[in-house]
């Protein structure tokens, strides 16, 4: 089974450094549990609260499953013309606004621990 390690392993540069440093804060000062799912590292509690995926230009998109009902008061969620998803694209490891990153997370897992099912 492929694990987050060996994902961030695979990957380059920029990308490489942010999956790095997300997967470590969200693992370590959020508790999240990382798994591979559909080729790209989620992240969950009792349900999928956000995933990592890479995107063009160098850059990882910080995805929020139950992106449409988080608040998004920090103004950095883009829905992309999805109706669940919203997600943040961050491209350089020293620009990622890490207080505002980790209110959104938390707001995450607060709705995530509203949620009435626990995956298996």
């Amino acid at each position: 089974m492929k694990t987050v390690e060996n994902f961030i392993l695979g990957l380059d540069g920029q990308q490489k450094a942010i999956v790095s440093f997300l997967h470590n804060r969200m693992t370590n000062e959020h508790d999240l549990i990382p798994k591979i799912r559909f080729n790209i590292p989620m992240y969950f509690r009792k349900t999928w609260v956000c995933y990592l995926n890479p995107i063009k230009n160098d850059g990882i998109e910080l995805a929020f499953l139950n992106g449409n009902k988080l608040s998004n008061d920090q103004g950095l969620l883009k829905s992309k013309n999805r109706k669940m998803v919203s997600g943040i694209d961050l491209f350089n490891i020293s620009n990622i606004p890490e207080r505002l990153i980790d209110e959104i997370i938390q707001e995450a897992i607060i709705l995530d621990d509203l949620a009435k099912t626990k995956l298996k």
